[in-house]
């Protein structure tokens, strides 16, 4: 499934405030309101509880925080980069500044995981993870995803 299927429009942000963990998870939450038309607060709640499970820190200052819920129909996503970076656990030590949460309904099953697997090959890339911290805003943030996704699967 392509990046921009997954990540509504407006569903990417730049420079969230947040200096812990459960802040930034909310700021995402909020963001997955306002560009999915749902409910943060489950949403949170959601996230939070998989959380307990095992850091979704991936290692390079990323992070994919991910939870299945009744309140999205199909694997959905939105990304934000914070101002400044918070611990997520990840394995190498690095807190993240890269976040990318990834919705699924709760019946979702190898799509759920196709999807997060894409995810992160994607954030894998050293070139990506820079470009998106060197972007001005959203849009370029935006315009990076789906680029670097379309030049991945050609």
């Amino acid at each position: 499934m392509p990046l921009s299927n997954l990540i509504p429009s407006g569903g990417v942000a730049a420079d969230l405030a947040a200096t812990t963990r459960k802040q930034a998870l909310q700021a995402l939450a909020d963001l997955a309101q306002r560009s999915l038309d749902i409910p943060a607060r489950p949403v949170l709640d959601a996230v939070v509880e998989r959380e307990k499970l095992g850091s979704t820190g991936v290692g390079h200052g990323v992070a994919i925080p991910h939870a299945r819920t009744p309140l999205v129909d199909q694997v959905c996503g939105v990304f934000g980069r914070l101002k400044q970076p918070v611990d997520f656990d990840a394995v190498d030590g690095r807190p993240a500044d890269l976040i990318f949460l990834l919705l699924a309904p709760e019946d979702a099953g190898a799509e759920h995981l196709k999807a997060l697997a894409q995810v992160s090959r994607l954030f894998r890339r050293e070139d990506i993870r820079r470009s998106l911290r060197a972007a001005p805003d959203a849009q370029a943030m935006t315009h990076i995803l789906f680029s670097a996704e379309a030049a991945t699967a050609a």
